[in-house]
Parts: C-alpha cells; sequence; structure tokens
C-alpha cells in the first residue's frame, strides 16, 4: 500500500492556566480517519516521536503527541545519552496519573474537533516511560486499541503513589497488544509474565509480543539497542491491531 502524504503542524492545547504544544500529523487527502495518541519516551517529543508520529499519520491516522512533560519541564526534549537518560527519569517521577490522564484525554478531546477524525475510533501508542503510560492510557473509556512498548514498572508503580497501574487492568475495555525485549533488564520475564496473566485473568483482549535478544528501546532507531527485525515485526502488529480494531 502506498504511504499517504501528509501535513504536520504544532496545535495548542489549552486547560485552565497550561498550554500544551502537541505535534500533530495528519494524512494530506480529504477522508474520515482514526485518531491516534503517541506517547513519548522520558526524552520527550523528540525527533523520534515525531517521526512515529508521521509514520502514523501516513498509513491513515490523524495522530498526536502531546508533550507529557509539560506541567515539570515545559517543551523538554533531549537525546540518549547517559545524561539525557537521568534527567528525563527525573522529570518521569515528578508526573502523576491523573494529570497525565487529563492531557490524554485532552488530546482525544481536540482531536474529536477535527472534521476530518471518526469520533469513535481512538487507539494509543507509547514506547519507554510511554509504554507504561499507554498500560494507564487504556483504561479511558475512547481508548479502544493500545500499543505498548516496554514500559516498565507496571507491576510495580504508578506516577504519583498509589497502587501499581497494573491493579487497573479491569479498567480496560479495548484491545492492548504489549511488546518487550527478553534483554531487557529493567522489564524482568517474571514481570511480563505478571502483566500477561493479569491481562488474561480480566479476559482484556490482548497479546503479549516477546522478542528474544531484543533489549529495552529496540523500536527506536535512534538508540544503540535498536534491534530492526523486532521492531519491523512489532510495527506491522501495530499497524493489524490499529487496522482491525479502528480502521474497519
Amino acid at each position: 500500500m502506498t504511504e499517504r502524504p501528509i501535513e504536520t503542524t504544532t496545535v495548542k492545547l489549552s486547560q485552565n492556566e497550561l498550554e500544551i504544544p502537541a505535534y500533530l500529523a495528519k494524512p494530506k487527502d480529504a477522508g474520515s480517519y482514526p485518531g491516534i495518541v503517541v506517547l513519548q519516551e522520558i526524552f520527550g517529543v523528540n525527533s523520534h516521536i515525531r517521526d512515529v508520529t508521521e509514520r502514523i499519520a501516513r498509513e491513515g491516522y490523524v495522530a498526536i503527541a502531546p508533550p507529557l512533560f509539560q506541567r515539570v519541564a515545559p517543551n523538554f526534549e533531549t537525546g540518549y545519552t547517559p545524561q539525557d537518560i537521568e534527567i528525563g527519569r527525573g522529570y518521569a517521577m515528578q508526573t502523576k496519573a491523573s494529570e497525565i490522564l487529563s492531557d490524554i484525554q485532552l488530546s482525544i478531546d481536540y482531536l474529536k474537533t477535527l472534521t476530518e477524525v471518526k469520533q469513535d475510533k481512538f487507539g494509543c501508542i507509547g514506547f519507554c516511560y510511554g509504554g507504561h503510560v499507554a498500560y494507564l492510557a487504556a483504561t479511558l473509556p475512547d481508548i479502544k486499541a493500545t500499543a505498548s512498548f516496554y514500559g516498565a514498572g507496571i507491576t510495580t508503580r504508578t506516577f504519583g503513589g498509589g497502587d501499581p497501574t497494573i491493579t487497573r487492568t479491569p479498567e480496560i475495555k479495548g484491545t492492548l497488544y504489549a511488546f518487550f525485549g527478553m534483554e531487557d533488564k529493567s522489564i524482568p520475564a517474571e514481570q511480563v509474565d505478571e502483566i500477561d496473566a493479569e491481562l488474561e485473568k480480566y479476559k482484556v483482549h490482548h497479546h503479549v509480543f516477546r522478542y528474544d535478544g531484543a533489549d529495552h528501546g529496540f523500536f527506536c532507531d535512534r538508540r544503540a539497542s535498536y534491534n530492526p527485525k523486532a521492531a519491523a515485526d512489532a510495527w506491522e502488529q501495530v499497524k493489524q491491531l490499529f487496522f482491525q480494531k479502528l480502521s474497519n
């Protein structure tokens, strides 16, 4: 299938005193498209996340990437050095689940104002920190399909305190695909199995993908841990998920 020409812009989402500059990518051709919220790594809405947002738009979706650190580090984006990782982790630890969900819902509500966006077809995709956030975002009623990539801490913590995010699994009503590298020391295999079991327990439509030889960050071609084979397979699975659950 030929990729669609797209257009990109930054849109301003306003909530109380907060202004969120979200990155938006959408097909140029007139049509009716599902909406996808793209959830950043700890490195902000950087070139990799913008690239993913654009890739999704080329597949026939209106994609939006809100900066999830806007309250604690406005307009933050960075690269992948050890220092960048430490800074990003520090900001991630300051985020709160209620505020994250509010920002994601604000992004969905903005998409609903666009005439080319289908009003009942929304999904999300997230990586690293955003992979954990995606599991949380899957609890929103609007989200019908979720792709969560190597979200560390789902079984052990949440954002801002309280019970671990996995305890919210019963709230997930859509379909969730989770992607993990089996060489990822930040997410032991036991935690992957626990996530799989919890999704099964609550009869959430899901699929957990385990990639042997892949490490944390395997989807990001800017990182040393990039694994082309695992990334290519995962991308095909994401496209299938969004097509089956949102495009039909």
